[in-house]
């Protein structure tokens, strides 16, 4: 009888403590969808959602403003848009799986999984590694053609929708096999001397668009399966990330956020070739999922990787050596690496992204392991950039609120 009590009062408790938190955390959530209803209010961002995430799940998400406005719709947190090089980091995850599963080792050259040779001139006897593709030192840089060639057109007729000069018809759409030979490969009819530096394999970073494009090629070979089919695999679906997808026919496209190339034109959508390094449909409600994940993962109590391959995917690869100029920013993504992982001089863990009418943040602190995202839906001019900052600045005011509540809480 003694035991069955000491049951019912700590179910009690435990019934107080949530009821307690739940009521703490929805006077929180009230104040911060004020405050940035008060910041959208400036009309320089069409939509946005955000998202603030610990290891267990959600603690805030909400969208602002217009998916579409000229139809009234509203942007939601399951609103979904392209998150651009936020992209990248799925290539890290499944880059660990592929190692944690045998296929691959992140020190093998690239050119064991490659259906053509990709070789830096400058240094022709110097292999190029996974992990040099996957920490941006590989010296691989950016030609004109990944800007000029990369975007394609969702549709060949767009109405009123701006079109940007480098959006190519969907008639040049090719695989993203052939484009990266194209430039890579010395047979490749776009290939230049100058798409690599005059650097050793290893020795500088340089943010490489297309070397993680080619990363993600490297794993399809390696694994024998398209990279979309890898990922939905082994992290869409465990982590119940039903509205993602890498293309338009993947998601429920009635979801899908018009994107602006200012606060009143219409952007043509688009894809890219070379979709893993930018082309990732989803909501900020999905990817919040995701962002717990990896809160857990860093905690060393993640499901998607064994945790040797969580510590790996967070660690950190670069020095000073390897840059040439190092930027200590609280979010800067680009002072170190893990495996397609940034990691700022302050702490914050995660990644950005910018494409056409597109920018977004995901971070999370490695020290309060509390973690944001925003996804916008407008390109920003000054004044955009200033109401981007003020909606970022209030989501880390937030941050400190959510965790200074939590700790109270379990006091």
């Amino acid at each position: 009888m003694l035991k069955n009590t000491l049951i019912i009062i700590v179910i009690i408790s435990n019934g107080l403590f949530y009821k307690s938190y739940a009521q703490a955390n929805d006077s929180i959530s009230k104040l911060l969808v004020n405050d940035l209803k008060q910041i959208y209010s400036q009309n320089h961002i069409n939509g946005f959602s955000v998202a603030i995430v610990n290891q267990n799940g959600s603690l805030f998400e909400k969208g602002f403003g217009y998916s579409n406005r000229k139809e009234n719709k509203k942007y939601t947190a399951n609103t979904i848009q392209n998150i651009a090089s936020i992209s990248k980091t799925f290539i890290g995850i499944t880059l660990m799986k592929a190692q944690e599963l045998g296929y691959l080792n992140l020190d093998d050259p690239i050119n064991d999984f490659l259906p053509f040779k990709v070789i830096n001139p400058y240094f022709p006897n110097i292999p190029i590694t996974i992990r040099q593709l996957a920490t941006h030192t590989s010296s691989i840089r950016d030609p004109s053609r990944y800007e000029k060639n990369g975007y394609i057109l969702k549709e060949e007729n767009n109405g009123e929708a701006k079109v940007n000069r480098n959006f190519r018809s969907p008639n040049e759409m090719m695989t993203q096999s052939v484009f990266l030979k194209n430039i890579l490969n010395k047979k490749g009819k776009w290939y230049k001397k100058n798409n690599f530096l005059k650097n050793n394999p290893g020795e500088i970073f340089e943010y490489s668009n297309i070397a993680a494009g080619l990363a993600a090629l490297v794993l399809e070979n390696a694994m024998g399966e398209p990279f979309n089919v890898l990922t939905k695999r082994y992290i869409f679906e465990p982590l119940g990330m039903s509205n993602t997808g890498w293309s338009f026919d993947e998601v429920d496209f009635s979801k899908h956020s018009i994107l602006y190339s200012n606060i009143e034109t219409e952007l043509a959508f688009y894809q890219l070739i070379t979709y893993p390094d930018g082309g990732l449909i989803t909501s900020s409600s999905d990817l919040g999922k995701y962002l717990s994940e990896l809160i857990s993962g860093y905690s060393g109590s993640g499901r998607i990787l064994k945790v040797e391959n969580y510590d790996e995917l967070f660690n950190s690869n670069l020095n000073d050596e390897n840059h040439k100029e190092r930027n200590d920013n609280a979010y800067n993504d680009e002072y170190n690496m893990g495996i397609f992982m940034g990691s700022s001089a302050q702490g914050q863990i995660g990644h950005t992204g910018g494409d056409p009418g597109v920018t977004t943040l995901m971070f999370f602190n490695a020290k309060t392991k509390i973690g944001k995202i925003l996804l916008v839906n407008t390109d920003v001019n000054k004044d955009g950039i200033n109401e981007l900052r003020a909606i970022w600045k209030k989501l880390d005011e937030f941050e400190s609120k959510f965790e200074q509540e939590t700790e109270k809480i379990h006091k």
